[in-house]
């Protein structure tokens, strides 16, 4: 006898956003994770709804710039080269993807995926009660060196034919809509359909409680094996066993630690992505603002100013690296003048793929397993949307999206 229609390990925005649409379409549904919801790495991000965020980090210039982005004392990226010798493969991966041909099909995938965020997300919100959480103010991106915005140039083509809204903007223009800015600008885009959240933890919560007013259940505990039988799934949750028609493996970069649920053969990487906050900051701009050369957002949220972004690929359990918070603070002076020193700091975990593709689609072990993760620097804007999808697919039903391109089975490395 089935505990549960839908079982889902993981409590972050995907998890919680696929907990609350499976509640809704009137399932007996678990959601279990041995910290709060929206606690760990959704709590820490960029804050904004990027539907327009169809560039992938695999990019050619990657190639041709990477002895400066990894020696670089400017560089937005750092990478253990211990962790890399230890991860030949996922790391070849990688670069095989930064082709151009590779980087543009890969590109033309998310804006397909980037198209239905907002249908599903929004449902999720309303549902929530969230809305006063929503800020529609659009996203700014600006270069500041010549040679940046040269190189901007097949971005920005490559997003206008994929259907992207964009409004390429004089750096007067930039500086009206921003005037806080100190750095230079050489050239500045507006995207102004962008949205962004407040607080994304609180969005977390409020949808959680949401679920729970339904009738969703949650245990604090981790999902440590699954084990797949011929019309139910066992899984081991803490210290207890239940059965449970689909489980959705929704943990980010913890999703491989799961047992018996095929994930450990994917090539699951981490991008540790780091934050500083200015509590008392956030006045300083009226939107979201993309520092291309500093490889990070500046946010106004509910909390102050909040400064996210930058890579570092290394091991999970690897204390954080004051380095990549200091170059963060100090980027914060280049970019707004003097400034005080951050309130606090944070580092997250950011579940990626070689290709820059979530992983949305049934485990080869079993139909009955789903895997719901890899969602990179797009967490919070696909989380809606991949919920829904994996409650069709435990459904039986088939979406009204290709998901081809983002089948757990799918080749890593080419085509």
């Amino acid at each position: 006898m089935r505990d549960f229609d839908i079982a889902i390990a993981g409590a972050g925005i995907v998890g919680t956003s696929t907990a609350l649409w499976a509640q809704m379409r009137g399932h007996k549904v678990l959601l279990a994770d041995p910290n709060p919801p929206g606690s760990g790495t959704s709590s820490g991000n960029a804050c904004t709804i990027a539907t327009y965020a169809c560039m992938p980090v695999n990019d050619p210039s990657i190639l041709l710039g990477l002895p400066r982005l990894l020696f670089g004392k400017d560089s937005p990226l750092t990478i253990s080269y211990t962790h890399a010798l230890k991860n030949p493969r996922w790391m070849l991966s990688f670069l095989a993807n930064c082709s151009a041909k590779r980087s543009q099909a890969i590109s033309r995938n998310l804006a397909a995926l980037l198209a239905h965020a907002d249908a599903g997300l929004n449902p999720l919100i309303a549902a929530a009660s969230a809305e006063d959480l929503v800020v529609e103010n659009g996203q700014l991106s600006v270069w500041s060196s010549k040679s940046g915005a040269e190189g901007a140039e097949g971005g920005i083509r490559q997003r206008r034919s994929n259907g992207i809204h964009l409004v390429e903007l004089t750096t007067e223009e930039a500086r009206s809509m921003e005037p806080g800015l100190e750095l230079p600008i050489e050239r500045a885009v507006f995207f102004p359909e962008a949205r962004h959240i407040r607080d994304p933890e609180q969005l977390i919560q409020r949808m959680h409680a949401r679920f729970a007013q339904l009738g969703g259940q949650t245990i604090a505990a981790k999902v440590s094996r699954v084990t797949a039988h011929g019309e139910s799934v066992e899984l081991r949750v803490g210290d207890e066993t239940l059965q449970a028609g689909h489980v959705v493996v929704a943990s980010g970069a913890f999703s491989g630690q799961i047992s018996g649920a095929g994930t450990e053969r994917l090539p699951l990487g981490t991008e540790r992505g780091y934050h500083v906050l200015y509590a008392m900051e956030g006045h300083r701009i009226n939107r979201p603002i993309g520092w291309s050369e500093g490889g990070f957002y500046a946010v106004p949220m509910a909390k102050g100013l909040r400064l996210a972004g930058t890579v570092e690929i290394d091991n999970l359990d690897k204390p954080v690296n004051q380095n990549r918070v200091s170059y963060l603070a100090r980027r914060a002076k280049e970019m707004f003048g003097p400034m005080p020193d951050p309130s606090s700091h944070w580092l997250g975990y950011r579940p990626t793929m070689p290709d820059s593709l979530p992983v949305i689609g049934q485990s080869a072990t079993s139909q009955r397993v789903i895997h719901a993760f890899g969602h990179q620097h797009l967490g919070l804007t696909l989380g809606g949307i991949t919920g829904r999808i994996v409650t069709e697919l435990a459904e039986g039903r088939q979406p009204n999206i290709d998901l081809a391109p983002f089948r757990p089975d799918r080749p890593y490395a080419s085509g």
